[in-house]
């Protein structure tokens, strides 16, 4: 890629633990900031949501972890690492947004409508202890 290209943003899949889980319509990527104290930065784990758009009828070990913290609201069990990874065009990852410690905290889903011909898709709100960017 040529100094001053971007990378595409249409192109990105979510990663459970170490396994892909799958390929979702659209992510809120996450902010990152650096707190000051008077006048020296202080580092410190951001924690934070991210909002994930997905359809209905997609993964099953997604929406089995989702159902954990919702549904079965065990928190301590849900609670695992997930990975955002957007890829250029080529398909090769570029970067990867880390998200410690994360579980769904939220979950609405498709508004239904006779009249309409989109995809029935949810959202899913996902919180996090911590997030880190990989660049590869």
């Amino acid at each position: 890629m040529a100094t001053g290209d971007v990378y595409p943003a249409n192109l990105f899949s979510v990663e459970l633990g170490k396994f892909q889980v799958e390929t979702v319509q659209s992510v809120s990527v996450p902010s990152m900031q650096l707190d000051a104290i008077e006048t020296q930065p202080a580092p410190r784990p951001q924690a934070g949501e991210i909002t994930i758009t997905r359809g209905m009828d997609k993964s099953k070990a997604f929406t089995d972890w989702i159902n954990t913290s919702l549904e079965k609201k065990d928190i301590s069990t849900a609670r695992q690492n997930v990975t955002i990874v957007q890829y250029d065009v080529k398909k090769n990852p570029v970067l990867r947004y880390h998200l410690t410690n994360a579980w769904a905290s939220q979950r609405q889903g498709a508004d239904l409508d006779a009249s309409s011909s989109s995809p029935a898709t949810e959202q899913v709100t996902i919180t996090y202890e911590e997030c880190t960017v990989e660049r590869s």
